[in-house]
């Protein structure tokens, strides 16, 4: 037996007066409407009233702290997941405005399918659905909750539906304190050969994109037997009212 479901919950509102790009710096954790808003995904989470059986975190301060309200809600320890931590960037610990004018940080921006200002997003693809394959094997059932980051959530995303990882960083759907959950499913060979063939097809700009256009897969059986497949199965927001008055500044 395994998870049924795997929920990825963003952390909610950082307190960030300054309006730096934290990315993974020490120090950042949540503010007072961030804490009210891990409060509404920990309050959806117990009113879908399924079992959870295990809750992970990143070692950021700002994921702990918006695991915090879900652990009680649960009473579950929270473990840590290096895994779905939030990627590396260049322009870490800075006012992006601000270093967008500087010409010395232009060569980082020449290559936006990879990206070639931070972790790649191929990497995020395989240590999160890595994690999120071990999640659904760690325990005999109900579900595992695992709190990371904006990007690490989005390229997951962009994985299972198949789509490019080259995409417009303002226009992730992603929200503060939102819920995306994933389910793993069979999937017949004849099902499989026909994706695989659609993704061959699809335009990317980069080598390093072209992982994300077919929808990954657990296993690799041989003589066509189907494979376990990662789905998308729902997306909420259960801060939607709190996000109103919330700054979304500082993910990479």
């Amino acid at each position: 037996m395994v998870a049924s479901q795997v929920h990825l919950v963003r952390h909610g509102e950082v307190f960030n007066p300054d309006g730096i790009l934290y990315g993974r710096l020490p120090g950042f954790g949540l503010s007072k409407l961030g804490h009210r808003m891990a409060a509404a995904a920990a309050d959806e989470l117990l009113g879908r009233e399924r079992p959870i059986s295990a809750l992970l975190a990143s070692p950021l301060q700002r994921t702990r702290e918006s695991a915090a309200p879900i652990a009680a809600a649960f009473a579950l320890d929270v473990q840590i997941e290096e895994r779905i931590i939030e990627p590396t960037n260049h322009f870490e610990g800075t006012v992006m405005s601000r270093a967008l004018k500087k010409p010395v940080n232009w060569p980082f921006l020449i290559n936006p399918a990879r990206p070639s200002w931070g972790e790649a997003y191929s990497h995020i693809e395989k240590r999160m659905l890595a994690a999120i394959d071990d999640a659904f094997d760690s325990v005999e059932s109900g579900d595992v909750i695992l709190v990371s980051h904006q990007l690490p959530i989005w390229v997951t995303h962009l994985s299972v539906a198949g789509a490019r990882f080259w995409h417009d960083p303002r226009k992730r759907r992603c929200a503060l304190s939102s819920i995306t959950t994933f389910e793993r499913t069979l999937v017949e060979p004849a099902t499989e050969a026909t994706s695989g063939a659609d993704a061959a097809t699809t335009p990317n700009p980069s080598t390093e994109v072209e992982a994300g256009t077919q929808p990954p897969s657990s296993e690799h059986p041989e003589n066509g037997a189907p494979v376990v497949r990662i789905i998308e199965v729902g997306y909420v927001e259960p801060a939607a009212e709190l996000n109103a008055a919330a700054t979304d500044v500082g993910a990479v």
